[in-house]
């Protein structure tokens, strides 16, 4: 698959805590929950986190932050790794810490301290600004957006801007490509009285989501607004009549950075050269998927160095999920060059033998290597698109090997699913399933259907009929 274009990421750093644990009981000196079995979890906020969800894509990141010689910025530095480049500017007091008590996985208190601001820019800010291909702007109100604005106002007339703002910020530079505030943060940024309509007034949500993008499309001088509207998707506004993408499913989970994982999806999509339509609608399912997969503690665990085999860390954590709560992972593999009804039969049974199925997909030179030079007809990108939008298929990973046996040994499955068309196969799978316990199924196929077939009779050349 085609490597994705550098992005550069701006933005304010936090770090963020976690003590989660269990509440049974009250205090008995107040009515307040003890929380029991304390974890304690920390991993960067803000604009960092963001820049490590973009990293974990296997994309080239620049982080433009700003850091001091506080414990708490020592700790970003160190999370970050070697996930970014890092560029720093300076920082005027210690770094902002959040730090959350939850119980049972509902959040109970938050605690803020640090009120750290960008104290200026770099001239390695700015060189890196000048040089991006594109920006994405987090902006969490701490200044480093502003002590940089005029790098950014001269770039966003150049190359995609993506602007997440943050009501103690500032607006986006003139010439931004997309600006992606919530529906709480658009309603503020377009001077409206009130609260924001309560969620589930569906009508009412894109009603005054609508308007409020409009009246921000024309205030801040910008390309186009996407205002998120959580469980409801996105609504895109380029001046004419809005275009709402639908999430694809309703997720349950942390939602805590669902708002940064759906900025860098929109901004990694535009660097790659994307119509801002195709990259909202990417973004809102990439946001339905981070909340689902455990959202950021589980991508940031499941993330590391690009790996050669695809593995998706949303595979990852699902079987990760899956398993930790005794259920039965289910994986299946094929090439899917042209999805057809022997497909869909045989993935629909596999989900059906489990707790959740994970494809396991051919990249386009491992499929040019089994099929020949015309193939695939579908790139492996919209492939993977069209079998997540099964409802069978929980996770989809490519790999690039002839075999998928390197990702099965990674993933390994307590169930690895054939059609029926193999029966009198031996399968060279078989011995590495069975060897942590897994077992091989074949189950029943439709037989005729092909993708060979499919892709001989659009061609117009004879070939054998679609069923026998």
């Amino acid at each position: 698959m085609k490597r994705p274009a550098p992005l550069v990421v701006v933005g304010d750093s936090l770090l963020d805590q976690d003590v989660s644990g269990h509440a049974e009981r009250l205090a008995p000196d107040a009515p307040v929950p003890v929380v029991a079995d304390a974890e304690h979890r920390t991993r960067p906020g803000g604009a960092a986190l963001a820049a490590c969800l973009a990293a974990a894509t296997g994309r080239e990141i620049t982080f433009v932050t700003a850091l001091g010689d506080d414990e708490a910025s020592h700790t970003v530095r160190n999370l970050l790794g070697h996930r970014v480049r890092l560029v720093e500017v300076p920082l005027d007091a210690p770094l902002s810490r959040k730090t959350r008590l939850m119980a049972d996985g509902r959040p109970l208190l938050r605690l803020d301290e640090g009120d750290g601001r960008a104290a200026g820019p770099s001239a390695e800010a700015e060189q890196a600004l000048a040089d991006a291909g594109a920006v994405l702007v987090a902006d969490y109100g701490r200044g480093t957006a502003d002590v940089l604005r005029e790098a950014l106002t001269a770039r966003a007339t150049r190359i995609p801007v993506v602007w997440d703002p943050h009501p103690a910020g500032s607006p986006p530079v003139p010439g931004t490509r997309l600006a992606t505030p919530a529906a709480a943060e658009a309603r503020h940024f377009a001077g409206k009285p009130g609260p924001a309509t309560r969620p589930e007034d569906h009508r009412d949500v894109l009603r005054q989501a609508s308007a409020d993008a409009r009246t921000l499309l024309e205030k801040w001088g910008i390309a186009s607004v996407a205002v998120t509207l959580g469980e409801h998707g996105a609504l895109l506004s380029r001046g004419g009549p809005p275009l709402l993408v639908p999430a694809p499913w309703r997720a349950s989970g942390d939602c805590c950075g669902a708002g940064d994982s759906f900025a860098v999806a929109v901004a990694g999509r535009l660097a790659d050269g994307d119509l801002v339509e195709l990259a909202v609608r990417e973004a809102v399912e990439a946001a339905a998927r981070f909340v689902s997969g455990g959202g950021a503690h589980a991508v940031l665990r499941d993330a590391g160095p690009a790996e050669a085999d695809g593995t998706s860390g949303d595979a990852r954590a699902l079987v990760r999920r899956v398993r930790e709560r005794g259920g039965t992972v289910v994986a299946a593999g094929g090439c899917f060059d042209l999805l057809h009804a022997g497909h869909v039969q045989l993935l629909q049974a596999a989900r059906r033998a489990g707790d959740c199925l994970v494809v396991c997909v051919n990249s386009d030179a491992s499929v040019r290597r089994r099929k020949g030079g015309g193939r695939p007809v579908v790139p492996a990108e919209d492939r993977v698109r069209v079998l997540l939008a099964l409802d069978c298929v929980d996770a989809v990973a490519v790999f690039d090997e002839d075999t998928p046996e390197g990702l099965l040994d990674d993933l390994r499955p307590d169930i690895w699913a054939k059609g029926g068309d193999y029966a009198l196969t031996d399968l060279p799978e078989t011995a590495l399933v069975e060897s942590w316990g897994g077992q091989v199924v074949l189950l029943p196929y439709l037989d005729g259907r092909s993708s060979t077939r499919l892709a001989e009779r659009a061609a117009g050349r004879p070939g054998a009929p679609t069923r026998r």
